[in-house]
């Protein structure tokens, strides 16, 4: 059952104007009601109107109304989460590990309820048809694009993830009309991906934003926008781990639905590959 919807309101709220902001401030305060209700019925109680409530569906990337109360309905019977949760001083190793696996199972958890099911397929065509997939990133967010530049390259899709924003630069300036810019940002505010995503946009290249859900610099200037959550990790959190395990989990999903359009030939690539490692590690 979908749920996410209250999750989306929280991570938006401070984002919203004030008409949407009363909205969403109502249905996290009321989340049972809504479920019953019309959007008039809302705006009204929330004192603005019910045009309000359908430009905060819109704002939140929903399909409508209906699609944000059967998110809400499917929060409704999630069973209480634990949330992020921080270490302490002499925390115990059993209590660390017990932490970072509630922690990770979160992230994803989270993230997969954010999951816009359209734009994933527009992503998913936009890969497959591809002629090179260029991936940035700074920092953690690197990782994640090393990470999917390999997934890419062992079924023979060219694929790039340079942290140079001069090399980037030169691969937009002679792309192919097919080519693909991915850039990965967890904030959505990195600085560097906004001038890589900005100059992809001035040479004509399709673009495909990765980051936590909610507007940013860099998802308003994607074409194609994919999100994680917005976990709101604590100063502990050891490298970006709850939002670098979320960007892989979602370079994962991409992977395997790449794969399972074009099922024979990623099969072949792969086996071709394994057999191509397996000969290096055998030393023949």
């Amino acid at each position: 059952m979908a749920a996410g919807g209250l999750k989306m309101i929280q991570s938006m709220i401070a984002d919203l104007p004030a008409s949407e902001r009363k909205i969403a401030e109502y249905i996290l305060n009321h989340p049972q009601s809504v479920l019953n209700r019309t959007a008039n019925d809302i705006g009204l109680q929330a004192g603005t109107s019910g045009a309000a409530v359908i430009r905060l569906c819109k704002s939140l990337g929903l399909n409508g109304f209906q699609d944000l109360k059967v998110r809400i309905a499917g929060d409704m019977v999630k069973p209480t989460e634990q949330g992020y949760r921080d270490i302490e001083p002499d925390e115990t190793f059993f209590s660390i590990v017990n932490k970072t696996t509630s922690n990770s199972i979160q992230s994803l958890r989270d993230s997969e309820e954010l999951i816009n099911y359209n734009e994933l397929k527009r992503a998913v065509d936009a890969l497959l048809d591809a002629q090179n997939v260029h991936f940035f990133g700074i920092g953690a967010s690197n990782i994640t694009a090393m990470d999917a530049q390999q997934k890419l390259i062992r079924i023979h899709k060219g694929a790039t993830a340079f942290t140079d924003a001069h090399l980037v630069a030169t691969l937009i300036a002679n792309a192919d009309q097919n080519d693909v810019v991915f850039c990965i940002s967890h904030s959505g505010e990195t600085p560097e991906v906004i001038k890589v995503m900005s100059l992809a946009k001035e040479y004509g290249v399709k673009t495909i934003s990765l980051t936590k859900y909610g507007q940013s610099t860099v998802s308003s200037l994607a074409d194609i926008n994919l999100f994680t959550s917005d976990s709101a990790e604590a100063p502990f959190r050891s490298a970006a781990t709850a939002s670098r395990l979320a960007q892989l989990y979602m370079i994962d999903i991409l992977f395997l639905a790449m794969a399972t359009v074009k099922y024979k030939e990623t099969v072949s690539h792969i086996d071709k590959t394994r057999e191509a490692i397996q000969f290096l590690k055998e030393g023949k």
